[in-house]
Formats: C-alpha cells, sequence, structure tokens
C-alpha cells in the first residue's frame, strides 16, 4: 500500500555525516530509512534512495578488511594502521597516496592455476575471534538503518592478488588453467558463504552483502561478457541465491566501463548495481532496470546553480527515474546540493506513491 506524501515530511529532524564524511539531513520521514531501503528492493519504492540511508560495516575480525585498510566498525581503525596478511596469508601494502592497499606485483604467488592445489593453505574461519568481534561491535549496528557489510576480494580479484593482474586474466581462457580456476572459484565460494554466515550469527543486524569484483578499465571491459558467464556467474549465483535464502540482499560493486556485463550481474543474481561515471547508467536503467535496480548518476549537476535550476533538475530527474514499476537508485548521493536533494526527496515521494 503507498503512503501519500505529506509535506511535513520535509522537516528536517537532524543531520548526520555520511560515508564520505558530508553532513546529510534526515527528514521527517513515513518510514525508517531501513523500511525504505527493503522497499525499493522489493519493487515498492517509498522515495528515491540515495545511498546515504544504508549503514556500511566491514568488520576487522575479517583479515581482508584490516589487510586492505578497509575496517568501518566499531573499533576505528584508521586506514595507515592497515596492510598485513589477508585470508590466504598473503602480504599487503598500505599505500598513503592510492588511500589503500595492494599486493606488491612481480612475484605471483602463484605463476599457473594449477598450482593452488598444493600451495594454497585455506584458512580456519573458526579460529577467528568472533565473539569479542561481537562484544566490540554492540550497539554499532542501528536497528532502524539498513546496515549492508561489505566484501573486498571478490572472484577476480582474489585471483589477481594471488596470480598478478596478467596472470589472472590469463587463467580464465587458458584452456591449460580454466579448469583449476573454476575448482579454485567452487572451493572459494563455499569459504565465503561460510563467512557471510558467520557475519549474520555474530552480526545479527546486517540486512544484506555487498560484494566487490572490478570487472573494467576507463574505457572498457576486462573480459567478454562469454568469459564472466562461463568463468564468473555460476559461482556468484551460488552465494547470491544462498544469501537470498536467508532473507539478504544482495548488493554488487564493480569499477569499470562495464555496461556490457550488466546482463551478467543479473544473471550473477544480483539486486543492485551502480556504475561508476564512465557508464552510461541512464542506458543501463532503460536495459535493464526491470531486472536489476540500478544506481543512476545525475548528469551535469551544477551545485553552484541558483536554487529554482537546482529543484528543476531534481524534478526531471524524478519523472525520468522514479518510476514504480521501475524503482532505481541515486548513485552518487552524498554530495548532492541541499536544493535538489530536497526536491528529489518530495518529487520521488509523489511518484512513488502513486
Amino acid at each position: 500500500m503507498s503512503i501519500p506524501f505529506d509535506p511535513k515530511e520535509l522537516e528536517i529532524v537532524s543531520m548526520k555525516p555520511s560515508f564520505f564524511g558530508a553532513e546529510i539531513p534526515v527528514y521527517n520521514y513515513p518510514v525508517t530509512v531501513k523500511e525504505a531501503v527493503i522497499a525499493t528492493y522489493q519493487r515498492k519504492p517509498i522515495w528515491q534512495l540515495t545511498g546515504t540511508e544504508s549503514g556500511f560495516f566491514t568488520p576487522k575480525v575479517y583479515p581482508d578488511n584490516v589487510a586492505r585498510a578497509f575496517v568501518f566498525d566499531a573499533n576505528h581503525m584508521k586506514p595507515e594502521e592497515g596492510g598485513g596478511k589477508d585470508l590466504f596469508g598473503l602480504e599487503w601494502e598500505y599505500i598513503p597516496a592510492a588511500g589503500g592497499s595492494m599486493v606488491r606485483p612481480g612475484k605471483p604467488f602463484l605463476s599457473d592455476a594449477n598450482e593452488w592445489y598444493e600451495k594454497i593453505v585455506w584458512p580456519d574461519i573458526n579460529s577467528w575471534d568472533w565473539e569479542k568481534e561481537a562484544k566490540v561491535n554492540e550497539g554499532y549496528l542501528k536497528p532502524d538503518t539498513f546496515n549492508i557489510c561489505s566484501m573486498l576480494n571478490g572472484w577476480f580479484e582474489r585471483l589477481i592478488s594471488l596470480m598478478d593482474f596478467e596472470g589472472a586474466i590469463m587463467a580464465l581462457i587458458d584452456e591449460d588453467q580454466k579448469n583449476a580456476v573454476k575448482d579454485f572459484y567452487d572451493k572459494l565460494t563455499d569459504l565465503y558463504i561460510q563467512i557471510c554466515d558467520k557475519m549474520m550469527v555474530y552480526f545479527p543486524s546486517i540486512d544484506g552483502f555487498n560484494c566487490h569484483d572490478d570487472w573494467g578499465s576507463q574505457k572498457e571491459t576486462f573480459f567478454s561478457p562469454d568469459v564472466v558467464e562461463e568463468m564468473i556467474v555460476p559461482y556468484m549465483r551460488r552465494l547470491t541465491d544462498h544469501l537470498h535464502s536467508k532473507g539478504m540482499i544482495c548488493d554488487f560493486h564493480s569499477c569499470g566501463q562495464i555496461l556490457k556485463q550488466v546482463p551478467n550481474m543479473i544473471k550473477a543474481g544480483w539486486d543492485s548495481w551502480s556504475g561508476q561515471p564512465m557508464n552510461d547508467t541512464e542506458r543501463a536503467y532503460e536495459l535493464y532496470g526491470d531486472k536489476i535496480i540500478i544506481g543512476v548518476l545525475v548528469k551535469d549537476l551544477n551545485p553552484e546553480a541558483p536554487e529554482e535550476e537546482l529543484r528543476a533538475a531534481a524534478r526531471v530527474y524524478a519523472d525520468k527515474f522514479c518510476r514504480p514499476d521501475k524503482p532505481s537508485i541515486l548513485n552518487g548521493g552524498y554530495a548532492l546540493p541541499n536544493a535538489f536533494r530536497e526536491e528529489l526527496y518530495k518529487q520521488s515521494r509523489i511518484n512513488y506513491s502513486k
């Protein structure tokens, strides 16, 4: 049942910091932000999500988060404290200029994918101090916020960490290595499912998972859709099917110009994807928005424009992308001008309540 818009909703009841630090107004919403996110994923949207409604969670208990300097939890670990060994004992180095970590290239752990059977040591996740981390994070995940747990190092990214980029990309298409990659991905998927299960047990306020697996560069995808469909999609689908069976929402993060890979995201079972600016997200919405929720970027928005111009732009955006039969998410909503944000909220509430 739709909820009619009430102008009183535009009252700002508080301000909150976004993931990137900007202060975001909290309106007098008719439901909690958690309920609004869930409604959008059920394709019964209430207002246009801007990505600021979700709580981001990457707990320190997961070694990859520390290795990649990407811990966001009650430990409040600083990025410069990151680096070190990941899930498989590989050493990551924090690079201050990049604001992140990487495995130093040039000496890959595997020179051939077939070596993994003998060389990979699989982690014992039961030895991690889950109970301690659960206690540390008590109260960190808010019950009225949609809490999403982000998982770094997806299938291709994991292969890169083990083989360097050149070795990983070759292993996906080399007939002498492909079966070894598939066997590795099969066992890796088992591990990811087990880790997600632990996360859900020890952090029961998690509502969904966001998984990273970069597939492209500034200009083009790294590999053909056929390669992704054969070598990656089946393993992703096993994870998303499992998470969906637990009531979780599955969001996909993948950098690069990868518009042609969106059908594979759908086949892999992802519920949403927000592409980077080199992607034509409006085209993605037109082609695939009925099958996957697309994060649509605002084009050519001048934050210094007059207020009425900003409000007019918000109405145009809402009328194109805030359709009850085909919802979307605004991509990059942490930096919106206040006039645009308010007008978008108002117009999306009106559109979605039709």
